[in-house]
């Protein structure tokens, strides 16, 4: 469990806090660049606890700047796009992307204008994301080219999840937790089917993910239960590691944490970016290889997808999709999570080993320092190659395309000394007779 004040220090994200000065020194993605348009060039955005308005100019450059007009107040976003910059509609102020104050119409003096500076922070794209940088300017690093975003040979979608209400640090410390997935996931979907069999529940409103089916996983890949599960910091953030039980069993990898506030799984960047200390977006880009596996040239930003709402018209979880499992188990937590609270155990080693690197990586902020996963040598920052961290999914997407076959990591490539596995009781976990219910 974590004191009070430790829970603080680790979930508030508003300006002037340590954690949200640590997530201000990374790349965080703001929206999908198709998100703005011709008829519609302006977003509003809250992130971190900072209210902004994101813009379009008609050069193809986008401008960040905090909503209300350092004048009076008033809303920047009915503004009028001017110059590359943003004209507030009420007195006529105009700054430019970089937040100086070009023109104050009725002010006679220009010295007033000259010392005004704006809240504005730098947009880039890629991937067909915009990312903003919220962080000291003079060290702004660069923003990382997640294989994912930078991948030639397929097609890229960018996925937008249903607002969680709740703390940014219950989404990502999920992505420490390996054991959840047995009881969330598939065994919530295997009583799901047994009453849909028995007649006593509707149908399903949509495919569970990763082509799930009830029984179709007993007993080969993903769905068996676990005999092992260990944890292990690697470069990037945290590793997850498992051996399945049964005949068949064989030991992987995968999941990826990336720190601070990613998830890779398989073909997919999972962001989760906080609104502030009680809301959370969740970005994904999801990556699909061309037929062929040759180089593609997209001519347009990905599309952007919204998931449909996984609450039900009475105020209970769907409960039939994946994210309907973890928007259940996170909110229900509360919007803020008490860990004060709580009782962790030996699974829970990964989630403590996460916590133990946001502690860390907070401090070194605090004093003055670089903190874990920055990008600033460009030669390196080709493409950040992630998929040989997984040893799970299809792994054809890497980039690092020879005949068909992406270069995958070698079992002691992937771990070494750090690495802790604990064995999995059996019980209603671990089946003695590899039988996983019904």
């Amino acid at each position: 469990m974590l004191s009070n004040d430790e829970n603080q220090l680790l979930t508030r994200v508003g300006p002037g806090t340590p954690c949200g000065e640590l997530l201000r020194r990374y790349w965080q993605p703001i929206a999908g660049a198709r998100e703005l348009t011709e008829e519609q060039p302006k977003k509003r955005i809250k992130i971190l606890g900072e209210e902004l308005v994101l813009y379009r100019d008609d050069n193809g450059g986008y401008g960040l700047v905090g909503e209300r007009c350092s004048h009076r107040g008033t809303s920047l976003y009915y503004g009028f796009l001017e110059d590359g910059g943003i004209r507030c509609a009420y007195h006529g102020w105009l700054y430019d992307r970089t937040g100086r104050c070009l023109e104050q119409p009725f002010e006679p003096n220009p010295k007033f204008r000259e010392q005004m500076l704006h809240p504005a922070y730098p947009v880039e794209k890629l991937g067909g994301l915009l990312f903003a940088y919220m962080g000291p300017q003079e060290r702004k690093p660069l923003v990382p080219r997640w294989d994912i975003l930078a991948w030639n040979n397929g097609h890229r979608a960018v996925i937008r999840q249903e607002t969680l209400n709740c703390n940014w640090l219950q989404a990502e410390e999920n992505s420490a937790d390996i054991t959840h997935t047995y009881f969330l996931h598939i065994q919530t979907l295997r009583h799901r089917a047994h009453k849909q069999t028995a007649g006593n529940s509707g149908e399903f409103r949509g495919d569970p993910p990763l082509g799930w089916r009830p029984g179709a996983s007993d007993q080969v890949g993903f769905g068996r239960p676990f005999a092992k599960y260990g944890f292990q910091p690697f470069e990037w953030g945290l590793l997850k590691s498992w051996v399945y039980e049964g005949e068949h069993s064989s030991e992987g990898w995968g999941h990826p944490l990336i720190f601070p506030n990613m998830l890779r799984i398989s073909a997919q960047m999972h962001w989760r970016v906080p609104i502030d200390d009680h809301r959370t977006e969740i970005i994904i880009v999801h990556f699909r290889l061309s037929e062929d596996g040759r180089e593609v040239e997209e001519r347009e930003d990905p599309l952007v997808e919204y998931m449909a709402p996984q609450v039900l018209a009475k105020g209970e979880y769907a409960m039939d999709t994946f994210f309907s499992h973890d928007k259940m188990a996170w909110e229900t937590q509360g919007s803020l999570f008490d860990r004060s609270k709580e009782h962790l155990g030996e699974s829970d080693r990964g989630i403590i080993l996460f916590r133990k690197m946001l502690k860390e990586q907070i401090e070194i902020v605090r004093q003055g320092g670089e903190p874990r996963g920055l990008v600033r040598d460009p030669e390196k920052n080709t493409c950040i190659e992630l998929v040989g961290w997984q040893n799970e999914g299809d792994l054809r997407t890497g980039s690092y395309w020879a005949d068909g076959i992406a270069r995958k990591r070698s079992r002691d490539e992937v771990f070494d000394e750090r690495h802790e596995v604990f064995d999995v009781p059996y019980g209603a976990a671990r089946p003695r007779s590899g039988a996983t219910g019904s």
